[in-house]
């Protein structure tokens, strides 16, 4: 046993401001929400990211990326799962106020896995 938690993979759509944001942050955070911005989104699946981070950030940013990372999977059950369209559209609602102990359950770094320009 490694005593290491079992973790859940996330996915996040972000454009290029806020990815490096994250870099600064040593890949290991999510920076603090903007005002205007209540909830953090991570999404649970691959393609919906990729779907937003390529229709939506590159059209708004001009380029968009698709992290995924992981995180510790019993911290993640106070999050209901919201189907946010079809049946694949799922995101977990983090408050904004919840972020800082949302990122210490963070397992490992932030990874971008796809880019789009």
């Amino acid at each position: 046993m490694t005593g290491l938690p079992a973790t859940t993979t996330l996915w996040r759509p972000t454009g290029p401001e806020e990815l490096e944001l994250v870099r600064q942050l040593n890949w290991r955070a999510w920076p603090p929400r903007l005002p205007e911005q209540p909830i953090f989104y991570p999404v649970l699946n691959e393609d919906y990211a990729v779907r937003i981070a390529r229709d939506w950030n590159v059209r708004h940013d001009g380029a968009g990326f698709v992290t995924r990372f992981e995180v510790d999977a019993g911290f993640l059950t106070r999050y209901p799962v919201r189907q946010a369209g079809g049946e694949t559209i799922l995101e977990l609602w983090v408050p904004a106020e919840e972020l800082d102990e949302f990122n210490a359950h963070i397992v490992g770094e932030i990874q971008v896995v796809h880019e789009f320009r």
